[in-house]
């Protein structure tokens, strides 16, 4: 790194459709730090709601950010006291800072940090820039390697699969049972696999898009339903009280949620994972049926287990990938990921 200092190409956005590609100097790598050169990066729901919305909920972009929080990358440099990785080693990109001095970090519920920052995301202010640049240095703590079998593409979908395999730890045992899971986005996808993981008998998936339960169905599921054309599609699991055992809500649509309280069986057990404003519920029906519903959010040391899933393809996440673009296209990326009816897993690539 001697000479000239380096620079990075990075999409850094300003607000709603205002993303632009621009270039900054990248720091050596310090004490416990790696220098990443970035091969490729998902855009997640919560990236497009930042590009097409300025935000969501209370959470706005109140200050220029750089998004992405899925992402991988080869490791180029070594700070000082790094020796667990070696120069050209393919890692994936924990974007989670938890900071490990309160309450909830000491009792180990990191993912509840009460400081916690979390790379790409405008929650706290100075907003928590994120990975969709060329170079990178990050502390080596957040960086898991991902083997030689398979591309950065795949292992950028560590993020994603993590937020899935803490929402299917949630339900437990899930050997043989009964599954619905509501929405077949990335995430619902994604969700069906780990959920085939872990054992499930049966997983129907529902959503609106044929495109999107194709994908669902190559991760696993045992049938998908749309349930635009066919609106009483899961009205056959709603009898004796429902059939399901488990439900993962992955769509935070109000109705996804109504059709799952009325689909799962007594005592049966729904997992939110979608997230959205506030909504009505038929409370009657909950309590009636006794359901536990629970939420689910991101993940801790599960980050880990989906890079080994990842890179061993005991978990394939090869069919969610829909679509690349290279950095210099990022609003074209952005504009792809929002079209449903064709986009899954959109991804930037970077220099290679």
């Amino acid at each position: 790194m001697a000479g000239a200092p380096m620079r990075t190409r990075l999409a850094r956005l300003y607000g709603q459709r205002d993303l632009r590609l621009e270039a900054e100097v990248v720091a050596e790598p310090g004490e416990g730090e790696v220098l990443l050169k970035m091969a490729a990066g998902g855009i997640c729901g919560s990236d497009l709601h930042y590009y097409q919305d300025g935000g969501f909920g209370p959470i706005r972009v109140r200050e220029p950010i750089i998004p992405g929080h899925e992402a991988a990358g080869y490791v180029a440099a070594l700070g000082a006291n790094v020796s667990r990785l070696a120069v050209g080693e393919l890692v994936a990109v924990n974007p989670s800072q938890p900071c490990g001095a309160c309450r909830f970090c000491a009792e180990g519920l990191a993912i509840h940090c009460l400081s916690m920052r979390f790379m790409g995301s405008a929650m706290r202010f100075p907003h928590t820039q994120g990975m969709f640049r060329d170079w990178l240095v990050v502390p080596v703590s957040q960086c898991f390697a991902a083997g030689a079998l398979i591309s950065a593409g795949e292992a950028a979908c560590a993020e994603p699969l993590a937020v899935c395999l803490h929402a299917v730890a949630q339900a437990g045992d899930l050997n043989g049972k009964k599954v619905l899971v509501t929405g077949a986005g990335p995430i619902g996808a994604l969700v069906v696999a780990a959920a085939r993981h872990a054992g499930a008998g049966m997983v129907v998936v529902t959503d609106l898009a044929d495109a999107a339960l194709e994908r669902a169905m190559a991760m696993g599921a045992t049938r998908a339903v749309n349930v635009r054309r066919e609106p009483a599609g899961l009205a056959a699991y709603e009898v004796d009280k429902g059939q399901f055992d488990v439900v993962f809500e992955c769509s935070a649509a109000e109705p996804a949620l109504r059709g799952a309280i009325a689909a799962v069986r007594p005592r049966g057990l729904i997992v939110q994972v979608g997230v959205t404003g506030d909504i009505t519920l038929p409370l009657n029906a909950i309590v009636g049926k006794e359901l536990r519903l629970v939420g689910s959010q991101r993940f801790d040391r599960e980050f880990a287990l989906a890079v080994d899933l990842i890179a061993h393809r005991r978990i394939d996440v090869r069919p969610i990938i829909s679509h690349s673009f290279p950095v210099e296209q990022a609003v074209a990326a952005f504009e792809q990921a929002g079209d449903r009816s064709v986009a899954c897993k959109v991804q930037l690539t970077f220099l290679c």
